[in-house]
């Protein structure tokens, strides 16, 4: 289950782009807490404080308790603006949420057993067609990551959402298809080997034409 992080906020007076450069200059990163049926409420954070927990891998699938002034609020984080070059954080939104809310989250993958799949073991190659998956989830028992086990698989598989069990209480957001999740393709010199063995056996069993055969015939 993911942990609940907390952030210390203070309250934003001022908006506008020149308020949040000023309040990037001090090393806060503005936001805004909006949702659950009460107006938004703009704040901005620490930086480093920031940063430190969005290096975990997990914090767009954790509660967040944005602390105001003592007043602590339950968050969900929703987008994360990142400077395009230097990668710093530049704006944060957070939907405030219940204990229990059914949220939707994107939690990681993280796939095990190599050793245990006979498609890789024949060199192989994973091909992860998702990093992770899109879950419906209560609020209060969001998994940190999906572990999804390779063993078994041979090159040309493909490991399907209906392969894999979800935690209890845990659905795919996405209910209309069955969706690849990963396939085990065969490596570039195997592929190679695979067509020049395909001509090959073309060549043996060519038909002659027509005219070769009139002109044995003669």
């Amino acid at each position: 289950m993911s942990e609940q992080l907390t952030l210390s906020a203070e309250a934003r007076e001022r908006a506008g782009k020149g308020a949040s450069r000023a309040l990037r200059n001090q090393g806060r990163v503005p936001a805004v807490v909006y949702g659950g049926n009460q107006e938004p409420l703009s704040v901005h954070l620490e930086e480093k404080a920031l940063a430190k927990i969005l290096n975990t891998g997990h914090f767009m699938n954790s509660v967040v308790m944005i602390d105001v002034g003592g007043k602590p609020t339950r968050t969900l984080p929703k987008d994360v603006q990142f400077h395009p070059v230097t990668d710093r954080p530049l704006h944060v939104d957070f939907l405030r949420i219940s204990e229990h809310a059914t949220v939707t989250v994107a939690v990681p993958i993280r796939f095990v057993g190599e050793e245990n799949s006979r498609g890789l073991k024949r060199g192989g190659v994973l091909n992860a067609v998702r990093h992770e998956l899109e879950l419906v989830c209560d609020a209060a028992e969001m998994p940190d990551e999906i572990v999804i086990d390779l063993a078994g698989l041979d090159i040309g598989d493909s490991l399907h959402i209906s392969h894999v069990t979800l935690p209890k209480g845990t659905s795919s957001a996405i209910t209309d298809r069955d969706f690849t999740i990963a396939t085990v393709v065969a490596p570039s010199g195997m592929k190679s080997e695979a067509a020049e063995a395909g001509g090959e056996e073309l060549t043996s069993g060519e038909v002659p034409l027509v005219g070769d055969d009139q002109g044995d015939a003669e």
